[in-house]
Order: C-alpha cells, then structure tokens, then sequence
C-alpha cells in the first residue's frame, strides 16, 4: 500500500524490476530436468488407433463433415431468421445480374451463370462452415474459365461457310460452338471439384498460406485487367475473336482497336448510362451505408431498366444490339461431365481449385474473426469440392467466394448459411418461372456490370506504392505475379507466381540480418550495437543473433557472418582446447 501511495505522488516515476536467476547451460539443464517417458508404437498400432471407430468418434466425423448438423438444431429463430432474410434477398438480388454476366466471362451461355449460382449455394449450406461468404460465380475463376473454353473450343473449330448469310446457318454455328465450350466448362468444374475434394480429405488446407497476400493481390489485379479487356468488345458493341494463352491481352486490345470504327453507338450509350447508374448507385451505399437499412441493388434496377428499354424500343432488330438471347425455362436433367476431356485441362483444374479456394478460405477467415468464429480450412475444401463436382452434374461452371455479395450478405445482417440459401431460392424462381424476360438484356448491360465490379480489384494498383514502404520483396512477388499472370495468361502466370515467392523465400533464409546485441545501461533490454550509440556489451558476454532458423542451406553464411562481427571467441576457445584443456584463451568471453 505504501508503495502505491509513492507511486501515485510521484507519477513520473520510471517504473523497475528486479530479476536474479543462476546462469544456466544445456548440460545444467540436462543434469536437472527429467524427460518424460514415452511408449513407442508401432506402425501398426498407429493404424489400428486411426482406425478404430466409436460412437462417440463418428459423431465427430459426420458434424465435422455436415456442419450443418451441428448449428441448425440450435438456431435462434427469433434473434436470426429476420436478419438472414434481408441478407437473402439483398444478395439474391445481386446473384442474378453477376451471374448473367460473369456466364459471358466463362464463354458459355447466360443461363449456365444462373444454375452456377444456384446449386452449389444451395449444397454449400450444408458442408460449408463459414456464415457469411457468398458462393458463386466469381469474375477472376470465369475468367479462367472462359480462357480454357476459348483454347479448347476456339471459333474457327466450328466450320461455317464465310459466305453464308442464311440466319439458321449462323445460329446452329453458335449453337454448337455455346455446346462444346459449355462441355468443357463443367468438365473443368468436375475436375477442379475433384481436386479440391483430394486436397480436403488429404487435409491439405494448409496449401492456402503459400498463396501469400502481396501474390493473391498482384494475380487478382492482373485478372482484373484481363477481365476488363475482355469485356470491351461487348461494351463497343464489336465483334472481335476471344483470346486466350499468354499475351492475350495485348492481342485482345489490338483487335479492340483495329475494329474501333464498326463500334456499335447505341450499345456503347446504354453501357456508359449503366456504367454511371452503378457508379452512382455504389457511391450512394458507400457514404450513406449507415443510414440505409439495405444496400441500394443497382445491378438488379439496371437490368431491369436496360431489359425494358431493350424490349420497349427493339435495341436487336433496329439498332442491331447484341442481346442475352434464349434463357430456357426450367431445370436441366442431371448429366455425366465429358470424362475425356480430363488430360487436356487437368493444370487449369489445378490452378483454379487452387484459387478458388484461395478466395473463399480468405473472405471466410476475414468474417471469421471479425464476427469470433472458427473455419476449418479443411472442411471449406471439402465443401468447395462438392459444390463444383455434384454442381458439374447440373451444368455449372467453377465457382468459389464472390467478395462483393459477401460484404453485402454481411453488412445487410446475415448470421448463417441460411442467408444463402435464400438467395439460392430467389435464384430458383427466375430460372423456374421468369428467366424468359431477361432474354432482350442488352449484353452491354452486363458488360458494364462486369466492368463496375471490377472496380475494388483495380484499386489494388496502389499496393505498389503501401509495399515499397513496407517491403521490397512484397512489393517483388506482387510485380511477379501481376506481371506474369497480365502477359502469360492467369494460369501459367500463377505458377510463375507461386514459383518466385518460393524464391523469394529461400533467398529470405540465404540472407537474414545478423546482430551482436548490448545491453542498454541499467535495463534487460538487448539492441543492436552498431545501431545504438547507448548500447554497450556486457563484459564477457557476447550475444550473436540472427533472424532466422539455422540450417544446412544457411549454415556456411551463419559462420561467415558470425565471423564477420569481429569476433574469434568460438575458434579461439577450440584452438585452446585442443593444445590444453586447461589453457585460457587470451580474450576469451562468454557466448550466447
């Protein structure tokens, strides 16, 4: 009490500690401690442990497999249903347009983005763990979708006669061209599904951290540009082939130009119109978000204003605007993928269950912490496995987390899966009931809607200057992957991604920073000597440390640099020795 009552008279006083303890070594240690003893099992019994089952053990695995199990019997009805319904129907609404447009982005038909957005949310309520991302369609895994489509089934692979000007002709050309791209869409999602099925049950969730931030960032922004580019020809109202491989890009944008002069004027007016209704409606969330009870659902206004003025003034037949075309009614009957087209995609099936899971596993650990909840990493594989392999039955394309109705579906309230699941239904119901209204959508509307969503994803450009602050080799694997994946495509551009940040890492253990520590006077604080003017070593200590493990990799640059600091001490204690055990070395000091 006396002590408190000087503290509290003195404020200013610098606070101190005392702390006296006996210098210990290994072989002290060693003499005081006893290690605890442990029965060594055989392999087989290892076996026979993983293999035993209990009632209490499968319990575990089947909620571990159906979380769903787990949180649905304990619902709080009252405190939830509410919230979870607003948060349905405000991410329904924006499940529709993106799906439309991101189908385009996937070169398959519109209709295919809506059953994308349906199924797999649908399967991801039961085997998903996170409460708040969105499942869908996503632009950056379109893209790469759409990518393969175009490699595997380019134009010129449909025959059709340059000369011909019969209208049937034309369609069937696009009707089987729409066919085969639509088969190696799902082919890719029942690939990509299997393989982030393995990765799960193989408990390789793990696989997520080596995709670190200034990578995934890079790769997104250069997905962005692709994706953009991509949709100016729709945007123009031209007609130009779609690439796909390395230097896409720029041989999309000299196609752009060199048909710049056949630019359609009435699609590029309703596109810019949309484009600045989306602009402004986003605007008007983000500075009233806190006075608006929902989100204003411009995508889904824009759609229905850009189909009823398509409708109301016949935009295809008079002014020759390209529009989404046949919607059929209905659900498709359950199909086998096209097995034989496995060998040819399996590396884009790859790097797309790779970033497909990147995303989602990412979004989820945001919400997760932000809202005090576990995912298991695991589990997310085994569940974005599910929704694109069972989803590929029913003509799907990949999907995984989309970023925008995830923030949506959690800022409007949503607390669980459920949310999901009621945008799924509302999904449902246009493609049972109403998807035939939206058949006169000009595609430039969904183009701008591409185009606006992408805006979050360009913003990262400013990453360069925030890693030249922080962290030049940061700032190397964002350029790495952003340069790769803009000029070799998405998917080799990934690999060349994760490959240089693996470089990056050896090159961080072939070079850490070494120091000799001192002590600051009258403190237990330990600093940097040669930074420090304060600083002074103890007296017949001499502390070296270095910011990283040591290895067989690192070890000869470990001695150099222990070396280097001017000091002898270790080589002088072995010379002494081995000449006389009992013989001091001149200079000899004390070592940590």
């Amino acid at each position: 009490m006396e002590h408190a009552q000087e503290q509290e008279a003195c404020p200013e006083q610098t606070q101190r500690y005392c702390v006296q303890r006996p210098i210990y070594n290994q072989e002290l240690l060693q003499g005081q401690l006893h290690r605890r003893q442990r029965t060594p099992q055989t392999l087989g019994q290892k076996i026979a442990h993983s293999c035993r089952c209990s009632s209490k053990k499968a319990k575990s695995h089947l909620y571990s497999f159906l979380p769903i199990l787990k949180w649905l019997p304990h619902y709080p009805v009252k405190e939830y249903l509410l919230g979870d319904i607003i948060s349905g129907i405000s991410t329904g609404v924006m499940q529709l347009p993106q799906g439309l447009a991101y189908a385009l982005l996937a070169a398959v038909p519109p209709v295919f983005g809506l059953y994308s957005s349906f199924y797999p949310v649908f399967l991801y309520t039961f085997f998903g763990t996170s409460k708040h991302i969105s499942i869908g369609t996503f632009a950056v895994v379109s893209m790469m979708v759409g990518s393969v489509a175009v490699r595997e089934v380019p134009d010129e692979m449909i025959s059709l006669d340059s000369n011909s000007t019969n209208t049937t002709d034309v369609l069937e050309y696009f009707s089987a061209r729409d066919t085969k791209r639509v088969q190696v869409a799902v082919a890719l999602a029942f690939l990509s599904g299997l393989i982030q099925l393995c990765l799960g049950f193989l408990r390789f969730g793990f696989l997520s951290i080596y995709l670190t931030e200034p990578l995934v960032r890079g790769f997104t922004t250069a997905a962005a540009v692709h994706v953009f580019t991509s949709q100016l020809k729709y945007l123009l109202g031209i007609k130009t082939s779609r690439y796909s491989g390395p230097l896409s890009v720029v041989y999309s944008i000299a196609a752009v130009l060199s048909k710049i002069t056949t630019t359609n004027i009435a699609a590029l007016i309703v596109g810019l119109t949309c484009i600045v209704l989306l602009l402004i409606g986003k605007e008007i969330n983000f500075r009233f978000k806190k006075k608006l009870p929902v989100p204003i659902p411009m995508e889904i206004i824009v759609v229905i204003i850009g189909t009823g003025v398509s409708a109301g003034m016949n935009l295809h037949e008079s002014y020759k605007v390209d529009v989404v075309g046949n919607i059929p009614q209905g659900l498709r009957a359950p199909a086998v993928p096209e097995i034989q087209l496995i060998p040819a995609i399996f590396v884009d099936a790859v790097a797309i269950a790779i970033v497909g899971f990147s995303m989602a596993v990412s979004m989820a650990k945001i919400f997760a912490l932000k809202h005090g909840y576990t995912i298991d990493g695991n589990q997310e594989l085994i569940a974005l496995g599910i929704c694109n392999s069972v989803g590929s039955f029913f003509q799907t394309i990949s999907i995984t987390c989309s970023m925008s109705r995830s923030l949506v579906q959690e800022s409007t309230g949503g607390k669980t899966q459920i949310a999901g699941t009621l945008s799924a239904v509302m999904v449902l119901l246009v493609i049972v009931a109403i998807g035939y209204l939206f058949e006169p959508l000009p595609q430039t509307v969904l183009a701008a809607i591409v185009m606006v969503n992408l805006k979050g994803m360009l913003k990262q450009f400013g990453d360069v200057m925030h890693f030249w602050r922080t962290s030049k080799i940061e700032l190397a694997i964002w350029m790495a992957a952003f340069v790769a994946s803009l000029f070799l495509g998405l998917d080799y551009g990934l690999l060349t991604a994760v490959t240089f940040a693996m470089i990056t890492v050896i090159y961080r253990t072939q070079s850490p920073e070494y120091r000799i520590l001192g002590q600051i006077p009258d403190t237990d604080i330990y600093c940097d000597v040669e930074e420090y003017e304060e600083v002074k070593e103890y007296p017949g200590i001499k502390i070296f440390q270095a910011n990283t493990s040591l290895y067989f990799a690192n070890s000869e640059s470990y001695t150099r640099a222990l070396k280097k600091k001017d000091w002898s001490g270790p080589w002088c204690l072995i010379k002494s020795k081995e000449k006389s055990p009992e013989a001091p070395c001149q200079g000899d000091k004390g070592s940590k």
